[in-house]
């Protein structure tokens, strides 16, 4: 089955945004292998603010050769739109119900992995919906204060286990997690 990937950038005091939504903070750079990662997913989910402002980007002309050719193969992938704004849209799939329900019949698809996006309110209904199978979470050597937290309004534990590291010279760590059910306690 295809598994949901939540591959995110996260600050050190736990936000994935700024307060006022920015992600300027985030470090890209090539020991980091994102197109490796882009290779192995063949649909991105978006949230409807996410998808305007990044699910047909175009890059400027002086982007580097290797940023112009990642976003290409983003763009080659099936995108789908989580929005309560029913839309037509010919690069896209908007979903505006039953979300884990359709999510569930989407990972049953043949296919390659699924990148979960965001934005933030996404990712927080796939958290509270436990719909993400990895968490794939990049955590940035920066301290914003203050922003999106990744982890809202939690009502119960979730439980990860580690599945790996990667420490890069810029600073960035990145900890991969598959989600544990708790077990059961008498």
């Amino acid at each position: 089955m295809r598994k949901v990937v939540l591959n995110l950038a996260v600050s050190l005091d736990g936000f994935i945004e700024g307060p006022n939504g920015e992600i300027d903070w985030c470090i890209m750079d090539d020991e980091m292998n994102f197109d490796t990662f882009v290779d192995s997913i063949d649909t991105i989910f978006y949230g409807r603010v996410s998808y305007d402002a990044w699910g047909n980007f175009r890059p400027q002309e002086h982007t580097s050769p290797p940023d112009k050719i990642d976003w290409q193969k983003i763009h080659s992938k099936h995108k789908i739109v989580f929005s309560s704004h029913n839309r037509v849209d010919d690069r896209a799939v908007f979903i505006s119900s039953d979300i884990a329900n359709r999510v569930g019949e989407l990972k049953k698809q043949s296919g390659k992995d699924i990148w979960l996006y965001g934005g933030a309110n996404l990712i927080k209904t796939f958290v509270h919906l436990e719909l993400i199978d990895i968490y794939k979470i990049s955590i940035h050597p920066i301290a914003l204060g203050s922003g999106k937290p990744l982890f809202e309004g939690l009502t119960n534990r979730l439980n990860f286990r580690l599945l790996n590291t990667r420490a890069f010279k810029s600073g960035v760590v990145e900890m991969t997690y598959g989600r544990e059910k708790p077990e059961c306690q008498l």
